[in-house]
């Protein structure tokens, strides 16, 4: 069976690792899939949301140890390098289902996805100093960013865990679920981002990830978009359904 399960659901594309007996550790193998699953969510116009999680009890352990030694001692390059650019460029929305332990880049990959469930069980470690490594997936910028500066620092220099609530509670994570709970949970959030006019929503991620840093630059690049976007096939739908007092359907737009 594949160590990496790519199962289409509508117009949502469910990645997961699937190499429980290893807790999910990953392999060049395994990288290569995910990044090939990416590319075609964003080249498919029938994928709407990526959904990202693992089998069974454990997201990811992070890197398979000997896997990733034996690339160590090449000459070639760090394997996680093309899932990290697929990952960070993905154009279309990200949801991270997180089902127990996220050791490593198990942690890291999960602050490019856009929205994050995280179960009950769900346990967050980034130990790379112990290991005498340092942070990688652009971590060291996002995770100040997204937990405050002295978090972030207990978090990447001590490696201390971060458990569910507090995920949730230092905005790492949108929602806490009970561990049964968290693909029904997860698989709703995603439902809901597939049903939003799609081009719509590729251009706010677009703008939260990557829009002007200065607000006056901010506020002027959204007034050009807007302007846009009300001229759009989308919007004409969402008005015109407000008119007739319907649900509107973007289904037709890619």
């Amino acid at each position: 069976m594949s160590e990496v399960l790519v199962e289409q659901a509508g117009p949502v594309l469910e990645i997961s690792f699937n190499r429980p007996e290893k807790k999910n550790a990953l392999t060049r193998a395994m990288y290569q899939a995910v990044v090939d699953a990416l590319h075609r969510t964003d080249a498919d116009p029938s994928i709407r949301v990526a959904l990202l999680t693992g089998v069974g009890d454990i997201f990811t352990a992070g890197n398979d140890i000997k896997d990733f030694q034996s690339r160590a001692t090449t000459n070639e390059s760090v394997h996680a390098s093309p899932f990290l650019d697929a990952l960070s460029t993905l154009k279309k929305p990200l949801v991270g289902a997180v089902n127990g332990a996220a050791i490593g880049v198990g942690t890291t990959m999960l602050a490019h996805c856009d929205l994050v469930i995280a179960a009950r069980s769900a346990r967050f470690v980034m130990p790379f100093t112990s290991l005498g490594l340092v942070p990688e997936a652009g971590s060291s910028l996002l995770f100040p960013r997204l937990v405050g500066h002295q978090r972030a620092s207990a978090l990447l220099l001590l490696g201390e865990p971060m458990d569910a609530e507090t995920a949730h509670d230092w905005g790492f994570v949108n929602q806490v679920v009970e561990n049964a709970e968290l693909m029904p949970a997860a698989r709703r959030i995603a439902a809901r981002l597939a049903a939003l006019p799609p081009e719509a929503v590729r251009q706010t991620k677009a703008l939260i990830r990557d829009g002007k840093p200065d607000l006056a630059g901010r506020i002027a690049e959204e007034l050009h978009l807007f302007r846009q976007r009300l001229r759009s096939p989308e919007a004409a739908e969402a008005f015109q359904a407000f008119v007739e007092k319907r649900k509107p359907d973007f289904s037709r737009f890619a």
